[in-house]
This record gives C-alpha cells, structure tokens and sequence, in this order.
C-alpha cells in the first residue's frame, strides 16, 4: 500500500522554521555529529520539527524536500499501524494524514517544551543542546506524536513509539497520558507515567518519579485478569514541580502551585498553593573504615 502526503503541513513548517529566532538555532552552517537510531521515525521527526539542529537544512527553504520527509514519515507511520490491523482493508491513510497534519502545532508546543526546559534547569547553556541532548525533550517528542496515534485508537502502534522512546531515554511516558505545555522531565531516568495521567502547564519533575496506580480492580468473572480502561493515575495542576524519588499513586488530584519535596510518598489530594515534603528523615550514622 503506496502513501504520498498530500496535506499542508510541510508550508506550515517551512513558514514556521524561517520565523525561528534566537535564542532556538538560525545559523545555517553548523554540521552536528551524527546520533543513529535502531527506528526510522525518530530521526525524521527530529529532522522534520528541528531540522537546524539535526543537519536538515535542506528543509528550510523547500517545502518540497519538507513534503517528502513527511512522505517518508507516513509511509513508516502506514506500516506500524497496518502491521497491527487485523483487516487486510484497512487502510490508516487518514490517521497518518491526521497526524502529520498535526505536526506544526507539535513544533509549537515542543518549542515551549524547550523553553521550559531551559528555563527550569541551572545547567542548559542553550536551546540547541536541549533539543540534541536532554532524554526528557527527547521523550516528549516522542510522547506528543504517539499521544495523538493513540487518540486514533492506534494503541499498540502508540505503545511501540513509546517503548522505543523509554529504551533511549530510561523515561516511560504511557501514550495515552495527557500533558499539557511547558513540560520539564530533568535528568529523567526511572520516571513512569501511566496511562490515565494528566499533567497540566508548567510542570517540572525530576528523575525516579512515578505517577502510578496504587491498587487494581480485579475483571469481575475473569481469574487473574485486571479491569481495564478506568482512571488509576493522578491528576496533577499546573505550576507543579514533583522532586526526585517522589511516589504519587492513585487517582489523586495535586493541585496548582504545588511543591512536592524528593521521596515524597503521596496518595492523598494536594490542594493549591501547598509544598509536600518529608520532614523527619532516617537519623545518618558514621563510622571510620579504618
């Protein structure tokens, strides 16, 4: 089965990489070092919403070139969907389409990512390393297309992109989560988020966090099988960071402005305006090794 795009999305990009300014990259004449992938769509997505900072520059100025980049996108995105399809009739050219045509509005919301990104970490000297080198920015990237696969009901697609995402990266982000703009993973590594998860704007979290369930339903007239397709997973506000180690389990609600301190253990709603934090830790003992 052939794909060709035929939408708008590669004027909408091409208008909207000439429309970067500093502090993302404009210089034209960086050639960075390669960084293979196992996957074919990770790359040409970084190419196709960063082509400055992935050597794609031959984008910039010719739709053309950024219509077939999205052609070679599709026809990825058409194998993983029909390769789960369990009719040979099928045909997922309209979610692809969908999907693609998604793609300007994912730029957008990935530049707010960075954003946040550097404006949340001491350590970010700049936009372009953000974008090349943080695993939280990487998973995001993957997170806001695989979300919309699975919106489409393309679950197992969805749950692929993402799994490839969490071998990279070491953050395991469940498609079906909902985050919303100016979001920060920092470090990143051993961070879960389930599947009914929602995370509002500016939010920050830090490695080992999990958002996860805290008890399962059982399949009523099923042995061992666990109910499906409830909510299990927190709701977290806006303007929230969430420290490293921290635990929030069950369909709690945190509210907006809210600290919760490294190692915190939360199963109970947080309202607005509140820090967690653990207050009485371990006494720590010391001897000589001598």
């Amino acid at each position: 089965m052939d794909y060709e795009y035929t939408g708008d999305a590669h004027r909408e990009l091409v208008e909207s990489y000439r429309a970067d300014e500093s502090p993302f990259p404009t210089d034209t004449s960086r050639v960075y070092p390669r960084r293979d992938s196992l996957r074919d769509e990770p790359p040409l997505l970084k190419r196709l919403l960063f082509p400055r900072c992935w050597n794609a520059t031959e984008l910039l100025d010719d739709p053309d070139e950024t219509r077939a980049r999205l052609t070679e996108l599709g026809v990825c995105m058409q194998k993983g969907i029909t390769s789960y399809s369990d009719s040979d009739t099928d045909n997922p050219t309209a979610i692809v389409d969908e999907t693609l045509d998604r793609l300007p509005a994912i730029r957008r919301a990935l530049k707010k990512d960075v954003e946040a990104a550097y404006k949340g970490d001491p350590a970010a000297k700049s936009y372009c390393e953000i974008i090349r080198s943080y695993p939280g920015f990487h998973a995001i990237t993957i997170h806001r297309v695989a979300h919309i696969l699975y919106e489409e009901d393309c679950f197992e697609y969805a749950r692929e992109l993402a799994e490839y995402s969490k071998a990279e990266t070491g953050i395991d982000i469940h498609p079906g989560a909902e985050i919303g703009e100016y979001f920060f993973i920092d470090h990143g590594t051993g961070v879960v988020v389930g599947e009914t998860s929602t995370i509002g704007d500016w939010v920050r979290v830090y490695q080992n966090v999990t958002l996860g369930a805290l008890h399962f339903e059982e399949e009523e007239g099923e042995d061992h099988m666990l109910a499906k397709e409830y909510k299990r997973h927190p709701d977290i506000g806006d303007n929230v960071v969430i420290g490293a180690g921290s635990n929030v389990l069950g369909t709690v609600e945190i509210g907006d402005h809210v600290s919760i301190g490294a190692n915190s253990w939360v199963t109970d709603d947080v309202p607005d305006d509140t820090s967690v934090f653990i207050s009485d830790h371990p006494d720590q003992e010391r001897k000589s090794n001598r």
